[in-house]
């Protein structure tokens, strides 16, 4: 997250993947990478899932987080992914509550460029300049877009209203029985 002031894009050689989502993104993902790159491009890929992702390149290092139970151990892992190099983090935000607090530490201590991942494919260099698309992104992913936006408005608005009546509506039938008996 170094490079969130910077509108500079890496050449992406040493690349760390955060699968924080479904398999099938980074099956998607990875061969248009390794064909835009080519053979010099280098993957990890830290992952809470079994296996591999498809078409990963030869020589690429898989860190499964759950060899990574305590904070001694998480603190080696961080020590050896920063010290591995890598000029950009990729991190799939897919809605998924798939390692949510991991990718975005890792996000954080890798000193890399970091891009922001959807499950349809479509990303986007998260940096001050995209602040509207990290905006909408985000809107998105609380259900303030579209016509879903009206509909989470008015609940948000009468929440408390609703919350009120239900407390006076139990008080009043708990004061009724009370005073019947």
């Amino acid at each position: 997250m170094r490079q969130f002031f910077s509108r500079h894009i890496p050449s992406i050689e040493r690349l760390l993947l955060v699968e924080s989502g479904s398999r099938y993104i980074l099956d998607n993902l990875i061969p248009g990478l390794v064909e835009a790159y080519g053979e010099k491009l280098k993957v990890d890929v830290v992952t809470c899932f079994n296996g591999e992702p498809a078409r990963l390149p030869a020589g690429s290092k898989i860190y499964r987080v759950w060899e990574y139970p305590d904070g001694a151990s998480r603190k080696r892992l961080l020590r050896e992914l920063q010290a591995a190099g890598y000029n950009t983090v990729g991190i799939i935000c897919s809605g998924e509550p798939v390692m949510t607090k991991w990718k975005w530490w890792l996000a954080f201590q890798i000193p890399a460029k970091v891009f922001v991942l959807n499950e349809n494919g479509d990303y986007y260099w998260f940096d001050y300049s995209n602040w509207r698309i990290m905006l909408h992104f985000a809107l998105f992913r609380v259900g303030l877009t579209g016509a879903d936006a009206v509909t989470t408005v008015t609940r948000v608005v009468l929440f408390p209203f609703t919350l009120c009546y239900l407390m006076l509506f139990a008080a009043a039938v708990h004061l009724r029985r009370k005073v019947r008996t």
